[in-house]
């Protein structure tokens, strides 16, 4: 288990934190989601990745792994619930906060709700399949159990490594 370690408890002077107000704690758990992203381009997967965090500490960590594992709901974020709950020994994951490199879809969305996720911060938008304001905004719904959702944390770097593998993939032929 990963845990979070403030080196000092004086606020950084860093504009990005400012401007969106996102701790140090943040951004560190946002990076520990582009490590999981960076995992799934090994892998040659979509590199999305995904933190699950409670009490300060990393429970859970996941990537992409929809052509490794033949499943088209092996999302990032699905992974990483499955890993929490079990680890937790619940189907609920409350009080616990999701950090993802991309803007979940809606399966994600639905998914990150029945968990009973308490705050999800993401990177980039998902201008084409994002449930959280891109394409559907999911969170606006008047549902049994809502989340917080904070978006916009490390979103060039975010969107840089989603951008480049897509890049690359059409330079290669590939289709995507």
């Amino acid at each position: 288990m990963e845990v979070w370690k403030d080196r000092n408890d004086k606020k950084k002077d860093n504009k990005n934190i400012a401007m969106h107000n996102f701790t140090e704690q943040d951004i560190y758990f946002m990076h520990q989601a582009l490590k999981c992203a960076q995992e799934a381009q090994k892998k040659d997967e979509v590199p999305i990745g995904a933190v699950i965090v409670k009490d300060n500490k990393i429970i859970a960590k996941g990537y992409n792994k929809n052509i490794t594992l033949k499943d088209s709901t092996a999302h990032a974020e699905i992974v990483a619930i499955r890993k929490a709950c079990k680890k937790l020994n619940n189907y609920r994951l409350t009080d616990c906060s999701v950090y993802i490199t991309i803007e979940p879809c809606s399966m994600c969305m639905g998914a990150l709700i029945l968990a009973r996720i308490k705050k999800l911060y993401f990177g980039a938008k998902d201008i084409k399949a994002g449930a959280c304001g891109s394409a559907l905004d999911i969170p606006k719904l008047k549902l049994n159990h809502k989340i917080n959702v904070y978006s916009g944390l490390l979103e060039q770097d975010c969107a840089k490594i989603i951008k480049e593998f897509f890049k690359n993939k059409r330079k290669r032929g590939i289709e995507v």
